[in-house]
């Protein structure tokens, strides 16, 4: 009898070291099959990194090109307004008011058509450039127009002057 519960006793021992054994085996594997599925998780997050960073080195390429060319602009615009202001100053308009007030009338309303002609242009309208108003019209022997309200069919500017009526 001490032979069979030696035997049994053996046999118990053998079974809870090989159920060991098969429990050992089965987490190995889960937790294999676990890291395997993060690994893969891991390898699509550092290949989406690395897309990411390259297009990001991209845009900086890019935006370093467009902030070079908007400095060149600004530089550009910069230089124009300095050639403006030494124009202005150099400009004595009260003088020249008072000397030929029709004269600075033409050149005023010229600049300030050119001027809307650019704002329209740069905010995407179509503009004609030869489709000029009739009071800023000069005639062929280039003096200017120095009577600007005279035989006017295009009302398209508010004048200081004003019409006056004579009546009997």
């Amino acid at each position: 009898m001490a032979r069979l519960y030696i035997l049994i006793f053996v046999i118990g021992i053998i079974g809870v070291i090989g159920y060991g054994a098969k429990y050992y085996y089965d987490t190995t594997q889960n937790r294999i099959a676990v890291l395997t599925k993060n690994n893969a998780t891991l390898t699509a997050a550092v290949e989406t990194s690395e897309k990411s960073i390259t297009a990001l080195r991209g845009n900086i390429q890019k935006m370093s090109d467009l902030n070079n060319k908007l400095q060149i602009k600004l530089q550009n615009a910069e230089a124009y307004g300095d050639e403006l202001r030494e124009k202005l100053s150099k400009l004595d308009l009260v003088v020249e008011a008072l000397k030929d007030s029709k004269v600075l009338e033409g050149k005023m309303n010229g600049a300030s058509f050119k001027l809307w002609q650019g704002i329209m242009e740069e905010t995407g309208r179509n503009v004609d450039k030869s489709n000029k108003p009739s009071w800023l019209q000069r005639p062929e022997d280039g003096t200017g127009n120095k009577d600007g309200n005279k035989d006017r069919t295009n009302n398209d500017t508010s004048s200081s002057e004003t019409k006056t009526i004579k009546t009997k």
